[in-house]
């Protein structure tokens, strides 16, 4: 039997599940592959040194051009000759499926390109919205030891103070949601481009862009609160098609401790 690899998270303070919106593309993948894994719990000014220490490289640069170290990451030790240690959502997706030829693949052969398309396409279609109203209330889920950190680091990233991007009750706050509720009208619009209703992107079967979708409606669910009078708004957009998406994904769903 495989060893479990080590899946690296961010803690915070939600409700017996986990948050953070990139991490759990991975979570999916692992559990959908049924691979076993722990998770280890990074607080936000330890990721750099952490991911730097098992061997993963950075994602991305920050506006200063310093190089980004973000989560997920891994560390597998069941591979050959040696430990493999990655971060970043979608090269830990194609290495799965290299890796574990046996298990469901999360990018089926010949679509890599139209995977990293659509993460692409998704994320700037509700990034501008999405991350406005949901960063906010996500820093009051942080532990004390990333608060100040997690603030620091999006308002160098995204501009601005965070506490004005979209205040509670503020009109400002009212058309980033109807913007995000008609971006991800246009993301149902690609699920449907052939007039064809279907479960997942690509069928029957969850993909890595089906989990793209279902990370983010999940730290929207965690952050905003289920019982949420917003969560319950975004529940019913698009005939009730992310609710749904949510659903199918829930077998895996499982945070392994």
């Amino acid at each position: 039997m495989a060893a479990p690899i080590t899946l690296y998270d961010i803690p915070g303070d939600v409700k017996e599940t986990a948050w953070s919106p990139n991490v759990w593309r991975t979570r999916y993948a692992l559990n959908y592959k049924q691979l076993p894994y722990t998770t280890t719990w990074v607080e936000y000014p330890s990721i750099a040194s952490t991911v730097e220490s098992i061997g993963a490289g950075p994602t991305s640069t920050w506006p200063s051009g310093e190089p980004m170290y973000t989560l997920p990451a891994i560390v597998d030790p069941n591979s050959s000759p040696t430990r493999t240690a990655l971060a970043g959502s979608l090269p830990i997706a194609l290495y799965l499926d290299r890796a574990y030829p046996e298990t469901p693949r999360l990018i089926p052969e010949g679509t890599a390109a139209l995977q990293a398309a659509f993460e692409a396409g998704f994320i700037k279609a509700v990034t501008p919205h999405m991350q406005m109203l949901i960063m906010p209330v996500g820093r009051e889920r942080l532990h004390d030891a990333s608060k100040e950190y997690y603030r620091e680091a999006r308002e160098s990233e995204w501009g601005g103070k965070m506490g004005e991007w979209a205040p509670a009750g503020s009109e400002v706050r009212a058309r980033h949601w109807e913007e995000l509720e008609k971006a991800m009208g246009v993301v149902k619009g690609w699920l449907e481009v052939d007039g064809e209703e279907r479960k997942f992107f690509m069928g029957d079967a969850p993909t890595f862009a089906d989990m793209i979708v279902g990370a983010r409606l999940m730290w929207m669910k965690t952050v905003l609160g289920e019982d949420s009078d917003e969560w319950k708004t975004v529940e019913k957009w698009n005939g009730g098609r992310w609710a749904q998406l949510l659903d199918d994904l829930q077998p895996y769903a499982d945070v392994k401790l």
